[in-house]
């Protein structure tokens, strides 16, 4: 899936990632290939994406964010957020 992840300043990532795990409001949540779409409110924590070129799935890039909104439509994830 294709994931970007834009703050009011930049945007922080844009690549294709294999998952993609969201600090939900409720709880922690994840996102793979043709999820259903959805929109969700996130709470302050880290989103960790899992890159699809990391075979080993031991490493994934971590990103902090204060709160945002996450929106799964076709094959792409947007997470807006506060930095």
């Amino acid at each position: 899936m294709k994931i970007e992840i834009i703050t009011h300043k930049e945007k922080l990532y844009d690549a294709q990632a294999k998952e993609v795990v969201l600090p939900g409001v409720y709880e922690e949540f994840s996102v793979l290939d043709f999820h259903q779409p959805f929109l969700y409110r996130l709470k302050r924590g880290y989103v960790k994406v899992f890159e699809r070129q990391d075979k080993s799935k031991k490493g994934y890039k971590s990103f902090l964010i204060q709160e945002g909104i996450a929106k799964m439509l076709g094959n792409t994830l947007t997470v807006l957020a506060q930095d």
